[in-house]
């Protein structure tokens, strides 16, 4: 059995009891939300990507030190935290539909980086 995580050493966020289970979880509602998009769109195919590798990573790696130090985004409650607020931008997208054409044509200007000089 491998070693067992004490604390986090982050003030406030304690240990995950099962990070495998919780981020297998997750990553699956946040696909399934993905998957009610246009599969064209830009914010499916970069966010389904990310999520389909550290999912891999998650079925390949019992160990929590491994998959922490695999994904390389933070600790295993850290990962937890991106993935629920991954979640929630999912489905606020649905509702968004940014991919949708704009309603009104934008201002001038609007698009221009950097913004043009008064």
């Amino acid at each position: 059995m491998g070693v067992l995580k004490k604390t986090t050493g982050l003030m406030g966020l304690a240990v995950a009891a099962n990070p495998h289970h919780t981020l297998g979880s997750l990553y699956g509602k946040i696909l399934r939300t993905l998957q009610k998009m246009p599969s064209d769109a830009a914010y499916r195919k970069y966010t389904e990507q990310i999520v389909r590798e550290r999912a891999a990573v998650l079925q390949q790696t019992k160990d929590v030190f491994e998959l922490e130090s695999k994904i390389n985004c933070g600790q295993a409650e850290e990962l937890i935290i991106q993935a629920e607020n991954e979640l929630n931008l999912a489905r606020k997208m649905l509702n968004w539909k940014p991919w949708e054409p704009l309603v009104a044509k934008p201002p001038k200007g609007q698009w221009d980086w950097p913004p043009a000089k008064p």
